[in-house]
């Protein structure tokens, strides 16, 4: 297996926001994205007494960082999962409470690496993207399929692309002459029908539909919005959690989220504000932290991160 590819983003910094949770005996850290083991071989490595479950919905995921995390024994539990099943799995496993989570939302090297997942839109590839290839609808079946209607909400909402209308026109008209199933077609047709200022403009033009038939194909964003809710529950006091989004929307939900639980609840004019409206969590990053410049330079996939760390620190009102 080729491990140099994969190239863990801010691992240090990660490491550092988790550190104060997970040194006593006993301490579970949650890899909730385990993708090819980079992360949580690093948080076994650094923290001998904690143990791990990592979840990914990826077989071939699993099967790699499984043996890659194989010297770790027992200390490691792998699950196939999607990050919102978290309190399931932790239900299974008997553990009521966890010291540290961690989400890495980017997509593992290894999809983008291997064609035939149809991730990449750099390489012509079948156009799959599905995470969990034993699942689901693929890319192609949402362009061949869904109404023009709703393919243009897909291409604003999740990619933020703002030709949706002149793409998908093309596309329904494309797929009524023959059937999308190969990324480089799609990635021709849109540099075909954006208009020249837009073709100059960040990067590849096919970017950003990838990015919304990914979220699409694989639920990307309402996954989230239930996982990270549910990861914060799951925190013992005093546990931390640390996200790495790589665009926009992740991270807004994931602000949002942070924002609230470290906001007080009370009704506005409460001389004293009591315990079940105090905030249950605490910010452990400024905003929103980025990747050095260093880092970048030699991981080009850091680029786009967004780091946001917080702390528990009360329980639940009742």
């Amino acid at each position: 297996m080729n491990q140099v590819r994969h190239v863990p983003v801010m691992l240090q910094r990660c490491l550092d926001l988790l550190a104060p949770a997970l040194a006593e005996p006993g301490a579970v850290v949650v890899d909730c994205t385990l993708g090819l083991g980079g992360h949580s071989e690093a948080l076994l490595s650094t923290f001998p007494a904690a143990r791990l479950v990592a979840l990914d919905r990826d077989q071939e995921a699993l099967r790699l960082s499984g043996e890659r995390l194989a010297p770790f024994g027992d200390r490691a539990t792998l699950v196939h999962a999607v990050y919102d099943e978290l309190p399931d799995v932790l239900d299974r496993l008997g553990i009521p409470r966890v010291q540290g989570v961690l989400f890495d939302l980017g997509v593992s090297s290894m999809q983008l690496d291997e064609a035939e997942r149809g991730f990449a839109y750099a390489q012509d590839s079948p156009l799959d993207m599905r995470m969990d290839q034993s699942s689901g609808v693929s890319a192609a079946e949402v362009l061949n399929t869904y109404p023009p209607g709703e393919l243009v909400r897909i291409l604003r909402a999740y990619g933020e692309e703002k030709q949706a209308k002149r793409i998908v026109s093309a596309v329904v008209r494309e797929r009524e002459k023959e059937p999308f199933s190969h990324s480089a077609r799609l990635v021709e047709l849109i540099r075909d029908a954006l208009p020249q200022a837009a073709k100059r403009t960040g990067g590849n033009p096919a970017k950003r539909t990838f990015q919304a038939l990914r979220i699409e194909v694989n639920g990307e964003l309402s996954v989230l919005e239930r996982a990270i809710p549910a990861a914060v529950t799951s925190l013992a006091v005093g546990g931390r959690i640390a996200v790495l989004s790589y665009h926009s929307l992740e991270d807004r939900l994931v602000k949002q989220v942070f924002a609230a639980g470290a906001t007080n609840t009370a009704p506005p004019g409460l001389p004293v504000v009591p315990e079940r409206y105090q905030p249950r969590l605490r910010l452990l990053t400024r905003g929103a932290e980025l990747p050095s410049e260093e880092e970048i330079a030699e991981n080009r996939r850091a680029a786009p991160a967004r780091l946001r760390g917080a702390q528990r620190i009360r329980e639940d009102a009742l």
